[in-house]
């Protein structure tokens, strides 16, 4: 063994064998755009088991779906390394959102801060509340070209 080379705890060995590969979207139309979105960047950063890997630039683009007249959103897309569990990650994100102040409001309105679980690994999900890959990615440019940039 190298001088000054300590062997990981075998704790930390499985913990890193545990992490997947996951990619979030993450948006914004409301107020300080950059802000909440900089913001939850932090507060992801700080999800024990959880490292951010590269972020994408941010691209702004036309509101999806939703009420016309709607601000452009700011979007980006994250890789992460995550040992949390798909279900318990969406409960995280689903809390850094109301943190930033989402309130629920109708589907596809303008919104403070959006994070979603793009895809988790190789999973495949389909129970109530969580879709991954999520519905509708490959059709949505705003998703696909930030994606392009972390992958």
């Amino acid at each position: 063994m190298k001088k000054g080379y300590a062997r990981p705890s075998l704790a930390l060995e499985r913990l890193f064998s545990r992490m997947v590969n996951c990619y979030l979207g993450i948006g914004s139309n409301l107020g300080d755009r950059r802000r909440y979105i900089n913001s939850a960047i932090k507060k992801l950063k700080d999800l024990k088991n959880t490292r951010i890997i590269k972020a994408s630039r941010l691209y702004e683009t036309e509101a999806f779906g939703g009420p016309p007249g709607q601000r452009k959103f700011l979007n980006a897309v994250l890789k992460i390394k995550t040992a949390i569990p798909p279900p318990e990650l969406l409960k995280k994100i689903k809390e850094i959102e109301r943190l930033l102040g989402r309130r629920k409001s109708r589907r596809w309105g303008p919104r403070r801060i959006d994070l979603d679980i793009l895809f988790y690994g190789e999973r495949f999900i389909d129970s109530k509340g969580l879709k991954i890959p999520h519905p509708g990615v490959f059709r949505r440019a705003f998703v696909m070209r930030p994606l392009m940039d972390v992958l």
